[in-house]
């Protein structure tokens, strides 16, 4: 007997004794449906996280200022105004995997245009910061040296502030005011979206030349005139970054004149750290729903594997029968184990189906993102396959195995 008879028999098998099949099939589809839409819930999660760490700017340190004691009084990372332009200099020039340094100080601040207004976070920048950001102007232009040099009245605008100042006008050569200082918009920045580390809205943000920010803007008596709130870095590799972070330190504390057994008046962070230990979790959560939603494809393989053992039992005059007329062993093997792999795979098949409308719908109940990767679709029909042929080999070599005599004698 060929492989298409066998096949064709076997499907005429299903189609006779179609609820049970049905039946029989659930635990197959709802295995399936579970693996695809929790892989695909984790792999939309993990699509997410990763976005965010490319927002954050690809080999990205952060240097941020030490605390300041004061009364004997710890006040915290940041409150010490110890970081300089002339630090970001002399580490862009001395250390070898540095690409930039970014000077950066930021304070919350109210822009108005016309009769519309908005409290946003307004940065003193130069146009290194842009390159460490890997942040593109969209629409516009970036600043010139010259303008930071001469501390020009020249903006940068985030989206979700031309969403809530503009209202679809275009914001280019637009004036704005910023703590009562007129700016002109000569670019808009791309979108960013949200910073999974502190969940602040990265395009709620305005940019201006460091120093308009330090002589115009936010400079106040609080405010060091070479002082800024951190350096932003960015290295060649993610590999040269443990090097270039060890190198840094070590040109900081000789520019800070610290002793040998001083501890550092600053910080060096990554800061795609944290997303990266929450992409690792994300990714361990994935596959452990994965395995518990695979627990439910064994239950539905052994419910198949009692089905098909009922029906050798139903079954057995007509596998008597056959033998009688010329069927050998692995005739009877192949067309048992053949219908336990085609319930399967019918299981799979609609599983994938109902999977994949279950994942869509609770990417939109629940806002969250959703990827039905064809990975997950094609390991689905795998594991239905596999469970056919390893649940559906019992009750095949057990059927193969009947005597004839006996077989055509049973009632």
């Amino acid at each position: 007997m060929n492989m298409a008879e066998t096949i064709r028999i076997a499907w005429r098998a299903v189609k006779a004794n179609l609820l049970r099949s049905t039946l029989t099939m659930l635990g197959m589809i709802i295995g399936v449906a579970a693996l695809i839409a929790m892989v695909a819930v984790g792999s939309g999660a993990q699509g997410q996280i990763d976005e965010q760490i490319r927002s954050l700017g690809a080999n990205l340190l952060m240097i941020q200022p030490g605390s300041a004691n004061q009364g004997g009084v710890r006040l915290g990372t940041g409150s010490r105004q110890n970081l300089s332009e002339e630090d970001a200099a002399a580490i862009a020039s001395e250390v070898p995997e540095v690409i930039v340094a970014a000077p950066t100080i930021s304070r919350a601040t109210q822009i108005v245009h016309a009769n519309a207004n908005w409290s946003t976070l307004a940065g003193g920048i130069t146009p290194a910061y842009l390159v460490a950001r890997d942040w593109r102007v969209e629409a516009g232009r970036g600043f010139t040296l010259d303008e930071v040099e001469t501390a020009a009245k020249v903006v940068l605008v985030g989206a979700t502030v031309v969403d809530n100042l503009f209202e679809g006008e275009d914001p280019l050569g637009q004036l704005v005011r910023i703590a009562n200082v007129p700016f002109t918009i000569v670019g808009v920045l791309s979108r960013k979206g949200q910073n999974a580390g502190s969940g602040r809205d990265q395009d709620d943000v305005v940019l201006i030349p460091l120093s308009t920010a330090k002589l115009r803007v936010l400079g106040s008596n609080k405010v060091s005139r070479s002082a800024v709130d951190f350096l932003m870095v960015k290295v060649v590799s993610d590999d040269a970054i443990v090097s270039a972070q060890e190198q840094i330190r070590r040109l900081l504390r000789q520019r800070h004149r610290l002793a040998s057994d001083a501890p550092d008046d600053f910080q060096i962070r990554k800061p795609s750290e944290t997303m990266e230990a929450r992409a690792a979790a994300t990714r361990s959560f994935t596959f452990l729903l994965a395995a518990i939603a695979s627990v439910s494809l064994v239950v539905g393989g052994i419910s198949i594997m009692n089905i098909m053992l009922v029906s050798v039992t139903e079954r057995t005059r007509e596998i008597g029968l056959r033998q009688a007329l010329g069927a050998r062993r692995r005739d009877i093997r192949n067309q048992f184990l053949v219908e336990a792999t085609m319930l399967c795979l019918l299981g799979g098949l609609l599983g994938v189906i109902v999977g994949t409308f279950v994942a869509v719908g609770v990417g939109k109940l629940a806002e969250w993102p959703i990827w039905v990767s064809p990975a997950s679709i094609a390991l689905g029909f795998v594991f239905s396959g596999a469970i056919g042929v390893f649940f559906g080999f019992y009750p095949a070599h057990k059927a193969a195995l009947l005597d004839p005599i006996e077989a055509l004698r049973y009632e």
